[in-house]
């Protein structure tokens, strides 16, 4: 079985052959600018290697409901030319075969529910930290979409003491993204993140705005891994500062194996970046085989 796997995000579209072990065969990135300049040459990739089915893990917010008439689009974006973009259409009708479709986080998750840290558990949540936030969840076995889908990067947060920052999210100024997100790093201490290694005190703020998100999707959602990626992530020096501010914010509330083996329950992605175009393969996978 050829699969073909699209990771369509904000700045560059990743495009993957694979097969259905999971394995990426070849890999190829194209920049997102507009659908028109964008998507030919993603249409003539897939066509070149006749893939059976494809899976599309897509920035968002998009329609995930099969009953909908827009099904398969990019919804509201803020990258305006994507805006009620129907992305699986265009590509169902140009390679007419099955394309399972779901949002880039989620494919994320399942990438790691597959193949990667997650793999056997039912509930678990992953959530990327980079140029946004978001997050994607394993519910009882499955995906979560529910009204549309989770939007975990959005939830309101409490400023930390002393942080007068009024937030970069254009939506909500002070929800997680708006406090956390690579952007906001760079806004509030005015440099990029990657430039700020050695500042404890842009960690120890940017720890406290995570494990805060945290402790709230614990308190909800009840996961048995919480996993963490994106680029701001590869700040390693962060994640024994979250599990610290984890362990405070929760003050012994709860008590399970999980929390106590804090090392293994907050963890970094397991599948060298590739969690996102892995978890489309499976999309293709399920696609193909519904």
């Amino acid at each position: 079985m050829v699969l073909g796997a699209l990771e369509a995000g904000g700045t560059k579209m990743v495009c993957a052959i694979g097969n259905e072990n999971g394995k990426i065969i070849e890999q190829v990135k194209f920049p997102t600018t507009t659908p028109e300049e964008t998507m030919p040459p993603i249409i003539e990739y897939f066509k070149k290697h006749d893939v059976d089915a494809i899976g599309i893990a897509c920035f968002g917010p998009i329609d995930l409901n099969t009953d909908s008439d827009t099904y398969g689009y990019i919804l509201n974006t803020p990258k305006l030319a994507w805006k009620n973009y129907n992305i699986v259409g265009a590509v169902k009708d140009e390679l007419h075969i099955p394309v399972g479709f779901d949002t880039d986080v989620n494919g994320s998750m399942l990438g790691e529910a597959t193949w990667g840290c997650a793999k056997g558990l039912t509930d678990a949540i992953y959530i990327t930290v980079g140029t946004g936030i978001g997050g994607g969840v394993l519910s009882g076995g499955k995906l979560q979409h529910g009204m549309l889908h989770p939007e975990l990067g959005h939830i309101l947060m409490v400023p930390g003491k002393g942080d007068n920052y009024k937030g970069k999210c254009p939506y909500h100024g002070t929800c997680f993204e708006g406090m956390a997100a690579g952007p906001a790093i760079e806004e509030r201490w005015g440099t990029k993140a990657e430039q700020l290694v050695d500042k404890s005190e842009v960690w120890e703020l940017e720890a406290y705005y995570i494990a805060q998100a945290i402790v709230n999707y614990i308190m909800i959602l009840s996961p048995q891994k919480i996993i963490l990626g994106g680029g701001v992530m590869h700040q390693l020096q962060l994640f024994p500062l979250i599990r610290q501010k984890v362990k405070e914010l929760m003050a012994g509330y709860i008590e399970t194996s999980e929390l106590k083996d804090i090392d293994n329950y907050i963890c970094p992605a397991s599948l060298n970046d590739d969690q996102g175009i892995m978890g489309a393969i499976k999309l293709a996978i399920d696609a193909f085989n519904k």
